[in-house]
């Protein structure tokens, strides 16, 4: 079954409807130019009150090695979502501080050059740019071999349609589970059902 991200929580009430939905994994946004940005203090309250069942994901761009692995290594976050221009010795370097799960990020634009996701360092995320909301043409996936994380313009309407054509790993949403800037239950609730239709 494909798994379900929610990206960009922010507030506690978002954290109550992640818990009675149960996704695999949340994510914390550490960007401080985004909208969705929280600081690692918020951060940690909301982890704190987080279902153990869900698997909490920093989302970070360009950050500093010392500051991901400290996050990680305090239990704030479980796994590293890396949007920035991160390379292998990036990746390299921060598995020497922590254990923990690595995802990397890319643009749709940038996989059409890159090998099969089974030759990445760790486990990859794509998307149509930086966390725009936008969806790209699927098809340019179609013979993408691997597993990854599909993120760009999902929502409750058409996840459907994009699993029974890729069969990703896991899809993430953000703005697409959202009502005027906020995180909706509703939305949130026929996004986790549409992807579990199959298994509901």
């Amino acid at each position: 079954m494909t798994r379900i991200k929610f990206c960009g929580l922010k507030t506690l009430d978002d954290i109550y409807a992640a818990n009675e939905i149960l996704p695999e994994y949340v994510g914390f946004v550490f960007a401080p130019k985004s909208k969705r940005y929280v600081t690692p203090a918020q951060a940690e309250k909301l982890r704190g009150a987080l279902s153990e069942k869900i698997c909490a994901v920093g989302v970070f761009v360009n950050e500093k090695i010392s500051t991901v692995a400290e996050l990680l290594n305090a239990g704030i976050i479980d796994a590293a979502q890396l949007h920035g221009d991160e390379d292998d010795g990036y990746i390299k370097n921060l598995r020497a501080l922590s254990d923990k799960l690595i995802i990397k990020a890319f643009k749709i634009e940038e996989i059409e050059k890159l090998v099969p996701s089974s030759q990445f360092l760790v486990p990859i995320l794509i998307d149509a740019g930086a966390g725009d909301g936008k969806v790209f043409d699927w098809s340019l996936l179609k013979d993408f071999r691997g597993e990854y994380f599909l993120a760009g313009g999902l929502n409750p309407e058409n996840v459907g349609a994009a699993i029974e054509l890729l069969h990703p790993f896991a899809v993430d949403v953000s703005s697409g589970i959202e009502t005027d800037g906020r995180k909706d239950f509703g939305k949130m609730k026929a996004f986790a059902d549409a992807v579990r239709k199959d298994f509901l």
